[in-house]
């Protein structure tokens, strides 16, 4: 079976994916099998979607339940459940609108051309954003045009106009790009793709100020850092600001695909009837599966489980640090972590996988690590094991 699944791929799919050698079957809780039966636990929860890890049980019964009633309807009619949906994330988010798409890339093109639609009204020519350099928002050419690593963008240059990028957590940097010509500034509270950086209360604090000031728009994007991924429901909680647009994705639909943009009144009303849509964003199976996620996130008790094990996983991780010289820094919060390496860090993904562990690599040295929010100590101590273990067999010439 194995033989057969990579060569149809390769012979059939566009070779865009530089995969693993490793065919996943089924999942419960933080593990996957594969198709030899091998056991994996799985600390990358399919980049962040499987927060609730693999094959919940609520999640399974709700999607069942209503893909027997009902699957999909165009967005030219009501369903039970797109209402409920923005009820509760306008809840828990302090923001009042929602607007649902397909992905974390369809949810920040969407916020773009809202940004751009509220600030025409204001004045012409406000049309430009200021992102951050080292910043990751999606693949498509808008949402590529906003991020601020060059090996995703070379290759499909020019992109469109009107994006620049200010220097990681340098306020001065900030303040000399954002003008009364800015309708955005769209900021990752913590850059996932980027290696794991976290911005500095000041930075964010300035950013929030700046927008204020020239009547833009301050952006969030917490596809990979919200939800419950640090401990708070949005990363953001920790710096006392009040953002225009907030930005969620990944985990929202246990594993199904949705995204969505949340906004302030004032800001939704830039978005008349017409003006942007979606043909499958907001259906009723998957707008279903996120009200039931939000739930068990509240019954579970999972923020304080990301915020406990996110702290015995520090431990852990900077345990390994103290132990390994070639571990150069350990950084993150909650269960969003990595540690970056005085080496490159892809062999030690393959290292990790032959010893029934997943974990992902981000840049030339950093290794990301995203566990299921239901994590426990145990999983934690296995991994520890594990990467003991790849450590200890690691040659390495260098000084700290």
């Amino acid at each position: 079976m194995k033989k057969n699944v990579m060569e149809l791929e390769k012979q059939y799919l566009i070779q865009n994916y530089a995969r693993q050698p490793l065919i996943l079957e089924r999942g419960k809780g933080c593990w996957v099998w594969d198709s030899s039966g091998k056991k994996y636990l799985d600390f990358v929860s399919g980049l962040g979607v499987n927060v609730l890890g693999h094959a919940h049980p609520r999640i399974v019964k709700a999607i069942r339940e209503q893909a027997a009633k009902l699957i999909h309807v165009s967005n030219l009619y009501y369903h039970p459940y797109q209402g409920l949906l923005a009820e509760r994330l306008a809840k828990l988010t302090g923001m009042n609108r929602a607007f649902f798409c397909n992905s974390g890339t369809e949810a920040i093109e969407g916020a773009i051309k809202l940004a751009r639609a509220h600030s025409v009204k204001l004045q012409k020519g406000k049309f430009e954003v200021v992102a951050l350099d080292n910043s990751f928002h999606g693949r498509t050419i808008g949402a590529l045009s906003a991020t601020g690593q060059e090996k995703y963008r070379k290759d499909f240059e020019p992109l469109v106009p009107g994006f620049s990028f200010a220097r990681f957590n340098d306020v001065r940097s900030l303040e000399s790009l954002v003008s009364d010509h800015t309708c955005a500034l769209l900021i990752e509270p913590i850059q996932g793709e980027g290696g794991i950086f976290e911005m500095s209360r000041e930075f964010m604090q300035a950013a929030a100020n700046l927008a204020r000031k020239t009547k833009a728009l301050l952006i969030l994007d917490e596809i990979q850092s919200g939800l419950g991924r640090t401990g708070d429901f949005l990363a953001s909680k920790v710096y006392g600001i009040n953002p225009d647009v907030v930005v969620l994705a990944k985990p929202l639909a246990g594993g199904l695909p949705i995204g969505a943009i949340l906004a302030t009144d004032e800001v939704a009303d830039g978005l008349a009837a017409g003006m942007h849509g979606s043909t499958f964003g907001g259906g009723p199976l998957v707008c279903r599966a996120a009200i039931e996620f939000l739930s068990v996130l509240q019954d579970e008790r999972l923020l304080h489980n990301a915020r406990t094990i996110g702290n015995y996983f520090e431990r852990r991780l900077l345990a390994l640090k103290k132990k390994y010289p070639f571990i150069r820094e350990v950084r993150g919060r909650g269960l969003m972590r990595a540690i970056d390496l005085a080496m490159p860090s892809k062999p030690f993904v393959q290292m990790a996988l032959d010893r029934g562990l997943i974990i992902n690599n981000t840049h030339d040295t950093v290794l990301r690590f995203l566990p299921p929010l239901i994590v426990e100590r145990k999983h934690v101590d296995q991994f520890y094991t594990i990467m003991d273990d790849i450590f200890s067999n690691t040659s390495w010439e260098g000084s700290k």
